[in-house]
């Protein structure tokens, strides 16, 4: 798994704390940025995030209904809409990151509960913490 995949999933499952990952984020170039909130959006997709997860994102992540990240994931077709979140210009990437981190979150963290409740699971579920490298 890459730097930027376990930076994710790390953040996603509680490992790394919220400020360590929007400051990670913050230092990455746009590219960078681009990359992780297409690989974040992909993985909220194979997490199979759903309508229900997508609010509960919004509520818990900081950021009002309002904005523009959140208004894409509460519209259907959550697959169309993940992709416009990753492709939001650069004013729009944080609250996109915060929001599609709280969806891997909460998405993951379900699909774990009810596939892997017997242990068996993905070496992305194996993650101990460490901070990002810069």
């Amino acid at each position: 798994m890459d730097e930027t995949s376990t930076v994710l999933n790390t953040l996603a499952q509680g490992l790394l704390p919220a400020a360590d990952g929007i400051a990670w984020f913050e230092a990455l170039t746009s590219d960078q940025q681009h990359d992780a909130l297409s690989k974040l959006a992909a993985f909220c997709t194979q997490a199979d995030a759903t309508s229900d997860d997508a609010a509960e994102a919004i509520r818990r992540a900081g950021i009002r209904p309002t904005h523009t990240p959140a208004v894409l994931l509460s519209r259907e077709h959550l697959r169309v809409q993940l992709a416009k979140i990753a492709n939001l210009p650069q004013d729009e990437r944080l609250k996109s990151f915060r929001l599609l981190v709280t969806l891997l979150s909460i998405s993951d963290g379900r699909r774990r509960a009810r596939l892997y409740s017997n242990g068996r699971n993905h070496d992305w579920h194996q993650l101990r913490h460490q901070p990002p490298r810069h």
